[in-house]
């Protein structure tokens, strides 16, 4: 019998001084990263209005506390597709970690893993799936571990990718629904954006390109490869996975994948990386609660960047948040302890911004809570 995997060791670093906040975390990856992997992180798409509404739309939203409630016996804990966490902070999925810190990926799983948090891998990460979970299922009070899918032009590889993922011991897959191509991201075009020697998306690595279409136009390749609800259903059919979409922003599409009895949604416009001038996640969050009526619990992304963020997202319905941009900011400052170190911030801030609120339990947090200036 052959010896099991060793579990890979990131490398141990010392957290930089004067890093208190998210804010601070980019600030000091700025001076880090190179021109192109900062232009690859950091930016959005086209004038990046998205980018910068994601993270005002919170800043908007006024916390109103209540004042003497009792607070013993208070925690962060959520119920999440039949789990307990700790707490409901995730990773986001962000392709090729490696461009942050050479461990990468395997940074990030220690760090996440070893905060309670969740972890969402890309399909395009720099490391192989079953690495980063062998990585993140080294601690018992790890949160869940999930794969982020782009259904590909190959439907064999597809289930191919999908098994390797189930037998990996991934626990749902997140299919990303909002980017049937790239967006046009200006500052990536202006930092003349490619990929490290060294660098790609491993677990893509036998994947056989598509042909070239015949015509100039971008429509002539997407039907060989962009999702329709009828992937959705054979995803739900091909795997024995639970099915979460990511990148749903339009009530009529929430209920319809309620419809189709999807595990969860996360509220996401990308990061505002595809489509510009969509609106912020924070902005559609509220409407997409009332469009499921709670048949299907909700996740959000965007700009999210404090503890005060986190509540205001529970209060507006959904069960948890994925953190994306911040955790790799931590990477490239400290590697896993970087990562750890956001997280850790995020989970501080909530626990301060519950008490301060009169929140013992995430349950109490509701729209009440969020300050109306028309009432």
């Amino acid at each position: 019998m052959s010896a099991p995997h060793p579990v890979p060791v990131p490398a141990v670093e010392t957290l930089p001084a004067g890093l208190v906040s998210l804010d601070d975390h980019e600030a000091f990856a700025h001076t880090r990263l190179d021109d192109q992997a900062w232009a690859y992180f950091s930016g959005g798409a086209a004038d990046e209005g998205t980018l910068r509404a994601n993270r005002s739309a919170w800043d908007n939203i006024r916390l109103q506390p209540r004042v003497l409630r009792p607070l013993a016996g208070g925690h962060t804990r959520v119920e999440l597709l039949g789990r307990t966490l700790a707490h409901p902070l995730l990773v986001a999925p962000v392709a090729y970690q490696r461009m942050a810190h050479r461990d990468g990926e395997i940074a990030t799983a220690h760090a996440a893993a070893s905060q309670g948090a969740g972890l969402v891998l890309s399909t395009q990460a720099s490391v192989c799936l079953e690495t980063v979970a062998r990585a993140f299922g080294a601690y018992p009070e790890r949160g869940p571990l999930w794969f982020q899918l782009y259904l590909q032009h190959d439907r064999g590889f597809t289930r191919e990718l999908i098994q390797r993922a189930e037998s990996a011991g991934y626990e749902a897959l997140v299919l990303t629904v909002d980017a049937p191509t790239s967006g046009a991201r200006d500052r990536e075009r202006r930092a003349g954006f490619r990929l490290p020697a060294g660098i790609s998306a491993v677990n893509l690595a036998q994947l056989t390109p598509p042909p070239a279409p015949p015509g100039a136009s971008l429509f002539d390749s997407l039907p060989g490869h962009a999702p329709t609800w009828a992937d959705v259903q054979w995803l739900q059919e091909t795997t024995r996975l639970p099915v979460l979409l990511k990148g749903v922003l339009h009530p009529q599409d929430a209920r319809q994948a309620a419809a189709l009895q999807v595990a969860a949604l996360i509220v996401s416009n990308h990061g505002g990386r595809t489509l510009d001038t969509t609106p912020a996640t924070a902005a559609v969050l509220p409407r997409i609660a009332q469009a499921v009526a709670g048949d299907l619990p909700l996740l959000v992304d965007g700009g999210i960047r404090r503890g005060t963020d986190v509540l205001k997202a529970i209060a507006l319905g959904a069960r948890a948040v994925l953190v994306g941009r911040p955790c790799v900011y931590g990477l490239a400052n400290a590697g896993a302890l970087g990562v750890a170190h956001v997280l850790r911030l995020l989970r501080d801030e909530l626990e301060i911004a519950m008490a301060l609120c009169g929140c013992a339990t995430l349950d109490q947090a509701s729209p009440e809570l969020l300050f109306d200036p028309m009432s």
